[in-house]
């Protein structure tokens, strides 16, 4: 049987790894980016619509996964019309071409769309954006829904994975601090979310791809959560719960490094997935477990 093709636009990211090795097995994958940081991604800007156009017509792929973003918070406060660009207009893009086409749609969006007054969210409360990256997400999560019939939309929470060369999140932020020989970690207790495993992330989109029910979806982690807790989880993995001292601070610490506005709490909540009974997301804890075993396990003591 022929396996079915597709085009994945943006992924030299942690999370485009994730897709590569969770996809690779059953289909036939055109990866690309504008950083071609492995051997099986080939140099694309999604931000120019006829080369983006022209490269997926050539590939005549099943599906079209829109994958890349920008995603540092700080940037995208900095550089408003890159940061629409990139996150909002290449998404329209995407639409565009997936319809020309008549192929399905994958697009990530981001836990960051809400404005935090609440303590969890589920997939039909209403977003409120705060920051230019949120902003630019959900501006490109409307025109999806708006424009394209069959789309998956998926809203990550505290992405981790692929460990140091690719992930520039909270996870990794740790290690290099924990790796430099710190014995105090600054710790913010005011800032609640969900991790995100990149490979079970896309271990779901599989399974709602292959059962081809479209449409909006929370897609996180189980667990309650917040950085105080993943980060003495991680402590505790690498037997150094002992060795190093976790200071509780507020946001307000970081305010000169991290001054875009960031909700208090991004939890997530997969009610869509769990009413379909397609929620394969495993307990966060677990995940990063495994995610630390894997590429993290030289810091353990």
């Amino acid at each position: 049987m022929k396996k079915k093709k597709i085009y994945i636009a943006g992924s030299g990211g942690m999370l485009g790894e994730a897709f590569y090795k969770v996809f690779k097995e059953g289909y036939s994958l055109k990866c690309t980016d504008i950083d071609k940081n492995e051997e099986w991604i080939s140099f694309l800007n999604f931000n120019n619509f006829n080369k983006y156009l022209n490269d997926v017509k050539e590939f005549e792929p099943d599906y079209l996964f829109h994958l890349g973003a920008l995603t540092d918070l700080e940037y995208c406060e900095e550089n408003i019309n890159e940061t629409y660009l990139t996150n909002t207009i290449s998404a329209e893009y995407a639409v565009k071409i997936s319809n020309i086409l008549n192929i399905p749609l994958l697009f990530i969006s981001t836990a960051g769309i809400f404005d935090g007054l609440k303590n969890q969210y589920d997939d039909w409360d209403i977003p409120n954006p705060l920051c230019y990256y949120a902003k630019s997400k959900y501006a490109a999560e409307k025109f999806v829904q708006l424009n394209k019939e069959q789309h998956i939309i998926c809203r990550a929470g505290w992405m981790m994975g692929a460990g140091p060369k690719k992930d520039k999140k909270f996870i990794n932020k740790l290690a290099k601090q924990i790796n430099d020989g710190n014995k105090t970690l600054n710790i913010v207790n005011d800032k609640l979310g969900t991790p995100t495993y990149t490979i079970d992330f896309a271990k779901n989109v599989k399974l709602i791809l292959e059962n081809n029910i479209w449409g909006l979806y929370n897609l996180v982690c189980e667990g309650k959560t917040s950085r105080l807790n993943v980060a003495k989880e991680m402590l505790k993995f690498l037997n150094l719960d002992k060795e190093i001292m976790i200071r509780e601070v507020g946001s307000e610490f970081f305010k000169s490094t991290y001054y875009a506005p960031r909700p208090n709490s991004e939890q997530l909540i997969n009610r869509k997935l769990k009413i379909l009974n397609m929620d394969i997301m495993r307990d966060w804890k677990t995940a990063l477990n495994e995610y630390l075993e894997i590429y993290y396990s030289h810091l353990k003591k």
